[in-house]
């Protein structure tokens, strides 16, 4: 009997768990075959076993556990914002976030006001029904693989900045409450703390987490690296939680203080699988959360209150982002991806019932728009392919690696990735060519060319395309700061493949090098001594005078380049000799025309 009791309370332990992940496989498959996306996935699972079939009724419990989901994935966010980049990132941050939200706060707030609330709640419900779901925006843009794109980077700001503006927000409430009577004490108490757990962060960051990391790297111990990842992801969250801030944001800044670090994709792929299904369980949580008794009981005004809210949420940030800067097409796109409100509005509406700035019935009210504004996101994102022109549309496609893997993996299929793989193609070579542009992707295979549409950038896009298994990887990208975070990134997580890199020019051909690169070539260094070749053959130079010296300017090319190496970009500035070069043992002789040296025509283009 003992051992009975001991079973049944051990399958009741596992029971939970194994309802949410059927009810997410299935969930998602169902959305994803539909075309839906698999947020819509979750939400609907989570309406099934929640409120409909009551199977799992502890929502509240799940989403605290599930919000790690949201902290994780800013944590990943940030390993792709470089401080550098974070810092070219601020027009966006702090103008665009910081007028959406103040705009579509205001709007909000006087549209409440006109329907008959009093002043305080309509100030709390306008500000917590502008902020969008970080949770939702980034999904749909990782899905979608945009998160680098200019709309992507404008959606990333005004994400960003509003998980600035919780702390604030939230002082704001008991200030309303109270009608401005603990203005004075709180205000300064959660700059303080604010200030005081940034300085905190900023500094282990600076000075702790590399050396850290470095010596966990010693141990070769797997586990204690995924452990290690945890405690500062989970470390940085809980200190700017103590601080009143949210612990995404912690997570994030966390993230930015080691997106320089070579640790940087360890850890990425250390965190990576907690935060898929942390995160799909925080969408399970959301669609478990609704109240049905409530959206049956105001399900007319919720009807009417949540297309308005969505519709000027996406009016004034497309208004917004065409001021700062977006075209037509970009503008759409934020404007449907960012028009639900977020998950930081329920903790908003707690916050501000717990001090009765607002009551019980109008709580549920707004949370029950917050909700559903969530669960038609998806929809709404689907309007895209009408308020685009299709000469506008993305430049985005499915991918699909079904196929992929070659001895060869090309990156890259501009002019330079497509003669490179006619060379490879002519001798039979099983090369795999991916590219980023999904037009060329189209172009290429109207002319029989089998690319495969992916962001070199993304571990994931390498493995799917074969990098594993590749001999060379050939990274032919135009932008060197994209070659180089691909370089960095084969380097890391495929080091038995050889690279071979295209080189913008020679700053970038010593960073490459820098980089151990197997191979690298300057995009136009060949081109242009073939050129200049050619030039010498047209003012008499017979064919063996030119290939002289030809190659003595390689030699002069590559010695300074040694120096450089070793001495810096300034190395070796003595440039050109001053005299004509004098190849040995040839002796220049005067320059003659072409026609007096029969059958020395200068070749083809077709032979170039």
């Amino acid at each position: 009997m003992q051992q009975e009791s001991h079973g049944t309370s051990f399958s009741f332990v596992f029971a939970e768990p194994l309802i949410l992940l059927l009810a997410a496989v299935i969930g998602v498959a169902i959305s994803r075959r539909l075309g839906l996306g698999s947020v819509l996935g979750y939400l609907a699972a989570g309406v099934v076993i929640g409120p409909v079939a009551r199977l799992i009724t502890d929502a509240e419990e799940i989403m605290h556990v599930a919000e790690l989901g949201i902290v994780l994935f800013l944590f990943i966010i940030g390993l792709e914002l470089r401080p550098a980049r974070l810092w070219s990132m601020r027009t966006d941050i702090f103008g665009l976030g910081l007028a959406q939200l103040m705009v579509t706060g205001l709007i909000l707030t006087v549209l409440f006001m006109v329907l008959g609330w009093r002043i305080e709640p309509a100030l709390i419900i306008g500000f917590g029904l502008a902020m969008s779901s970080t949770a939702f925006g980034m999904q749909a843009l990782a899905e979608r693989n945009e998160v680098a794109t200019p709309y992507g980077q404008k959606a990333i700001g005004i994400l960003l900045f509003q998980d600035i503006a919780i702390v604030p927000l939230l002082a704001l409430v008991p200030i309303v409450a109270s009608g401005g009577e603990a203005f004075a004490t709180a205000g300064v108490t959660e700059i303080v703390k604010v200030v005081a757990a940034l300085a905190a962060l900023l500094l282990a960051g600076r000075y702790l987490l590399n050396p850290f990391f470095r010596l966990l790297a010693v141990t070769g111990a797997r586990e204690i690296m995924t452990a290690a990842a945890l405690l500062v992801v989970l470390g940085a969250a809980v200190l700017m939680d103590l601080a009143g801030m949210s612990m995404a944001m912690g997570a994030f800044i966390a993230g930015v203080m080691l997106a320089d670090s070579a640790f940087r994709h360890a850890l990425e792929a250390e965190v990576e699988p907690f935060r898929g299904i942390l995160l799909g369980l925080f969408f399970i949580s959301v669609g478990m959360s609704i109240n049905i008794d409530t959206v049956i009981y105001s399900w007319w005004r919720i009807a009417l209150a949540v297309p308005a809210i969505m519709i000027i949420k996406a009016a004034v940030i497309y208004g917004l982002a065409r001021l700062f800067g977006s075209g037509h097409a970009d503008a759409v796109r934020v404007s449907l991806l960012l028009p639900q409100a977020g998950e930081f509005a329920f903790v908003l509406f707690a916050s501000a019932f717990a001090v009765r700035a607002l009551w019980p019935s109008e709580t549920s009210f707004v949370a029950g728009i917050v909700t559903v504004t969530m669960a038609l996101t998806p929809f709404a994102l689907m309007l895209d392919r009408y308020l685009i022109k299709r000469d506008e549309t993305d430049d985005t496609m499915e991918e699909d690696f079904e196929g992929a893997g070659g001895k060869v993996l090309v990156i890259g299929f501009g002019r330079f990735g497509q003669i490179v793989s006619q060379v490879l193609l002519a001798q039979h070579i099983d090369a795999t060519l991916i590219d980023a542009s999904a037009e060329r992707v189209r172009q290429a295979a109207r002319f029989g060319f089998r690319i495969y549409f992916g962001d070199g950038t993304r571990r994931e896009v390498l493995r799917a395309a074969g990098a594993g298994q590749a001999s060379v990887v050939c990274v032919c990208v135009a932008k060197p700061d994209i070659a180089n975070r691909i370089i960095e990134l084969v380097h890391s997580e495929f080091p038995n493949a050889k690279i071979y890199a295209r080189s913008y020019d020679r700053t970038h051909t010593l960073e490459l090098l820098a980089n151990g690169v197997d191979y690298e070539v300057r995009e136009t260094l060949e081109s242009a001594i073939l050129f200049g070749g050619e030039t010498l053959r047209a003012l008499g130079y017979d064919a063996e005078e030119v290939q002289t010296i030809v190659d003595e300017v390689r030699r002069r090319d590559a010695d300074r380049l040694a120096l450089q190496r070793s001495g810096g970009i300034h190395a070796g500035r003595e440039g050109p000799p001053a005299e004509p070069m004098t190849p040995e043992p040839l002796v220049r002789p005067t320059p003659r025309h072409a026609e007096d040296a029969p059958g020395d025509e200068p070749t083809s283009r077709a032979a170039e």
